[in-house]
């Protein structure tokens, strides 16, 4: 799947937010963040811009991909919030709140 440099940011910008949202950074979301980068060919200067980007800015890009993208959003942060063995409900809570607002089913 392609994306486009706009959803690239907003993509890496709502992964990070689950890798943060327990207040924690674990070894095993580090190398699942790798592993996802170099799967979806995104550059890792990427990172660094999408922090550049606001929570609505980004939030609204995710909601203009189409239905196969934010299906792949949906698998995504389930996995990322998994990475570390446990999804905690800070992670579970935020992960539905970002496919909310980015209208994915």
């Amino acid at each position: 799947m392609e994306y486009n440099m706009a959803e690239k940011l907003a993509i890496i910008k709502a992964i990070e937010e689950v890798i943060l949202a327990d207040g924690q950074i674990e070894n095993a979301e580090l190398d699942f963040m790798t592993q996802i980068m170099q799967i979806l060919r995104f550059d890792n200067s990427l990172i660094k811009e999408s922090r550049d980007i606001t929570n609505k800015e980004y939030k609204s890009i995710l909601k203009e991909m189409p239905n196969n993208k934010k299906h792949a959003l949906t698998v995504l942060l389930n996995e990322m919030g998994s990475a570390d063995g446990k999804l905690s409900k800070k992670e579970r809570k935020l992960i539905s709140k970002i496919l909310k607002k980015a209208g994915a089913k």
